[in-house]
């Protein structure tokens, strides 16, 4: 989906799991409140393959100029918002340290540096397999 899915592949351990558990979904937001302290000082990029609501195409152009923190990020993704086929990228400096990838409201990959992150989701989210 992005430039950075490569790069993010070959440097960074991943999972995937099901956005549906039950009746519930989760969402971009949820995940961003997820990371915790680990992502809060990033600058997030975003790319959507479908635009499905306008807060998209605002996170589409703060993505094309310098990108935006978590707390920008997370207010632009709350209350609930669905996506289909949109992919989170943040950094730290100019370091790629996490890729939120979510596919047809159905599924998110997580790619990151740090496998305390994808320990965590491991234990929250049921149905979680290694990439």
């Amino acid at each position: 989906m992005s430039r950075y899915a490569a790069e993010a592949e070959a440097r960074m351990k991943g999972i995937t799991f099901p956005a549906w558990h039950g009746k519930h979904y989760v969402t971009l937001a949820e995940l961003l409140v997820r990371l915790g302290s680990f992502g809060l000082d990033l600058t997030w990029r975003v790319e959507f393959d479908e635009i499905v609501d306008p807060r998209c195409t605002e996170m589409e152009r703060r993505s094309a100029e310098s990108g935006m923190d978590t707390l920008t990020l997370l207010s632009l993704t709350t209350p609930f918002l669905r996506l289909i086929d949109a992919e989170a990228c943040g950094f730290a400096g100019d370091e790629l340290v996490v890729v939120l990838t979510e596919f047809d409201s159905s599924l998110w990959d997580v790619r990151a540096v740090d496998e305390r992150v994808l320990s965590d989701l491991r234990r929250r989210y049921p149905g979680t397999k290694d990439l």
